[in-house]
């Protein structure tokens, strides 16, 4: 039985029987004929999936599931995301296009009622989960409201009569179970009792690929055969890996002067075909007093924003699927829920303050090199209007200060590493192994190359960026004063520690003063592709943007709005920092999968700047030094100074790097006080004495 159930059930007594009684009369509707005609086709394949997830509860509760082949769950697998598949997503009443079409819409209200439809079964479809979880209690809640939904529809004369029923149907199951849903969500991020994936990490036998399977995702080839390469490595390879990221990890509490004995559990982020490195990590934390807390993302939208995933996954079986309810919350969300939600928010951190103050913070494991995704835009999906794009922002300043308070910044740390999936291409082994030997480049020789590049900066009052080519980055970036330039720097000496692998110095600039053009050919950011992205900066804040993407220049610019602004109409620049990592450079372009590597790789390969918050967010009081001594100094803004004032304003829970490949970079120069320019680099190439050595790469690729 999954731990989930063992320990809710005596939470809610009666929810055996209620999911019974549910569970009977779904069934009796997916053969009636009562509701209109046109939604009858909706009610019967939504009704069959939840009976499929029934079927999976069954599994699990009786444990008939550890008793199933591989091929036998891949098949149940298969089956239960059968519906979003391919060209099967054209004709699911899960897709919003398909569903106006098949209702027949023809007036708002038709849409509206639509589009809630389609949602709940975006919704309900997060049973998967729940089912192989355990999770009766959601399971049932979904269905009750299912029924009422049906028996609403089923007992109307007009489709105009439903609208608001409807609305206040779906409103009021968020509302009123905010507090269940949002205290759940806290828990499982920070209690290590709720073990059902850690139960499958350490539980079972790798070799044996069906336990994939158990998470309840989708499972393709990239999980298997990710799987399957990590078990053709040897235990000192994995242990190696694994020691890379741990102790990256406990790096960053030591360079934060951070007590890592007061902490007991650590959030390992993930994604499922990596268990065999994975068990390893969990052995290392443990020795370090660290108990390992793994939780799926949010399957759920009151918990859920945009098409971000925080929590182990799969690479997912359609991601037209995710962008098009991205903004499902648009259907219910307004002041009222929002907050409701901080104050169950609230709460639910208050009842686990403990927990709270003992957890260290998150360690994720990234991947990269799926296939490019170039989303479509359907003119039937929910947007949030600009009213609700406010609210959202708001929730987001708020919340992250009632996480603030029990987790503060300044009491936690972090660790990011990357490895890429199968997906990448046919020489997948090979970029693996040049992957970990990126990520253990020497971090001494980086530390002091990087010395001379900072040295060199610390005399400059602002930093230009030039591109080259077709590339028009303009950026003249301005830098804080320092009151001793014997003891303070203005350049954090960024090696392997809480960010892999090696290979930047990085800082927060001043925002009055800088200003230009920041523009790259061809970007993913927040996995999503941006074509000729550009931006325009006043006083450190992003004032125009446009990109290729669409023939309509609007659609472009929302979609800069939506995915890197997060709904904002601006945003400050929180980092400017130079990449040295020439040798992943030349592996990317060797491969040519410069543009299917992470950001976290990518900013290693050029100057980047960041939108949003600075690196430092809410931890500028924290006194830092770089290796040689010297405290680093900038590590707020014009922004950020606002946090003992005038907090809603001063940070906006959000960082966007936006890197600039050497190839598009015709120089960048150190420009002092008197005018001098010192030039960093020059044509793509390091020109400053001490950094050359990072051109041996690129040239012995001739790049």
């Amino acid at each position: 039985m999954a731990d989930y159930y063992r320990n809710n059930i005596e939470e809610c007594e009666d929810i055996e029987e209620r999911y019974s009684l549910m569970l009977d009369r779904i069934k009796e509707l997916a053969d009636e004929n009562e509701a209109p005609e046109s939604y009858r086709g909706y009610f019967t394949a939504v009704a069959e999936f939840i009976l499929k997830t029934a079927d999976v509860l069954e599994l699990v509760k009786t444990k008939a599931i550890d008793n199933m082949s591989k091929e036998e769950l891949a098949a149940l697998n298969n089956d239960l995301y059968s519906d979003i598949l391919g060209d099967n997503y054209n004709y699911s009443y899960v897709n919003y296009e398909y569903s106006y079409k098949a209702f027949g819409c023809k007036t708002e209200d038709d849409k509206t009622v639509s589009q809630m439809l389609t949602f709940l079964f975006a919704e309900i479809r997060g049973m998967i989960a729940y089912a192989f979880e355990g999770r009766i209690i959601d399971m049932t809640l979904f269905m009750e409201l299912f029924v009422e939904v049906y028996s609403m529809i089923a007992g109307a004369n007009a489709v105009s009569g439903i609208r608001k029923s409807l609305e206040e149907a779906i409103y009021y199951f968020e509302h009123d179970y905010a507090e269940y849903f949002v205290e759940y969500r806290i828990r499982e991020q920070l209690d290590p009792a709720l073990s059902f994936a850690t139960d499958i990490i350490m539980n079972s036998d790798l070799n044996d690929l069906s336990y994939l399977y158990r998470y309840g995702e989708y499972i393709s080839d990239n999980e298997l055969k990710l799987a399957e390469f990590l078990n053709t490595l040897e235990d000192s390879e994995i242990e190696a890996m694994a020691s890379t990221y741990t102790e990256g990890y406990r790096l960053g509490f030591v360079a934060a002067h951070i007590d890592l004995s007061e902490k007991k559990t650590v959030n390992i982020r993930y994604a499922v075909g990596q268990e065999r490195m994975v068990r390893a990590a969990i052995k290392q934390f443990e020795a370090m007093g660290l108990k390992p807390v793994c939780h799926r993302y949010a399957v759920n939208r009151i918990n859920r924003r945009s098409i971000v995933k925080i929590g182990y996954e799969a690479a997912g079986a359609n991601r037209q699927y995710e962008f098009d309810h991205r903004m499902d919350e648009a259907l219910f969300m307004d002041r009222r829920l929002m907050e409701r939600k901080l104050e169950v928010l609230r709460l639910a951190y208050k009842n686990y303050e403990y927990q709270a103050s003992t957890y260290a913070g998150p360690a994720c494991i990234e991947t990269f090199g799926g296939a490019p995704f170039e989303p479509v835009n359907s003119s039937h999906s929910p947007v949030l209007s600009k009213k609700q794009q406010e609210i959202g922002v708001e929730y987001t300043n708020v919340s992250s200060q009632i996480v603030n308070e029990y987790i503060p910044g300044d009491k936690r740390s972090f660790t990011i590493i990357a490895y890429p999936m199968p997906e990448i291409g046919e020489n997948f082994p090979e970029i693996f192994h040049e992957i970990v030997k990126i990520n253990t480049l020497d971090n001494n020789k980086y530390r002091r190359i990087h010395q001379s590049l900072i040295d060199e900066l610390d005399k400059a009052v602002k930093v230009r960026v030039l591109g080259t080519g077709d590339n028009k980055t303009d950026m003249l970036v301005s830098m804080h004063e320092m009151k001793d330039h014997s003891k303070e720097t203005n350049f954090e000496n960024c090696v392997a520690d809480v960010n892999i692998p090696v290979g930047e110095v990085f800082t927060s600039p001043k925002l009055t003063g800088t200003e230009g053009i920041l523009n790259v050919s061809d970007v993913f950011l927040n996995d999503l592709n941006f074509k000729n992205l550009t931006m325009t900066f006043k006083d450190g804040k992003v004032d125009t943007y446009d990109c290729d993407n669409f023939e309509d220049h609007e659609a472009g610019r929302a979609y800069i709005k939506d995915n890197i602004l997060m709904g904002r109409d601006t945003l400050p620049i929180g980092e400017f920092a130079i990449g040295t990592n020439t040798t992943a450079y030349v592996v990317a372009n060797k491969y040519d999968i410069v543009y299917k590597l992470p950001i976290l790789i990518v900013e290693k390969m050029g100057p980047h700047f960041a939108v949003g918050d600075t690196c430092y967010s809410h931890s500028e009081d924290t006194i830092l030094y770089n290796p040689d001594g010297k405290e680093i100094v900038a590590k707020e803004n014009e922004c950020s100074v606002k946090r003992k004032t005038d907090i809603d304003n001063a940070y906006f829970n959000c960082h966007t790097d936006i890197t600039i490949p050497y190839r598009e970079i015709g120089a960048i120069y150190s420009i002092h006080e008197d005018g001098t320019r010192v030039p960093l680099i020059l044509d793509g190439r390091f020109v400053l004495p001490g950094t050359e050595e990072l051109n041996e790469p690129l040239d012995a690729a001739d790049l």
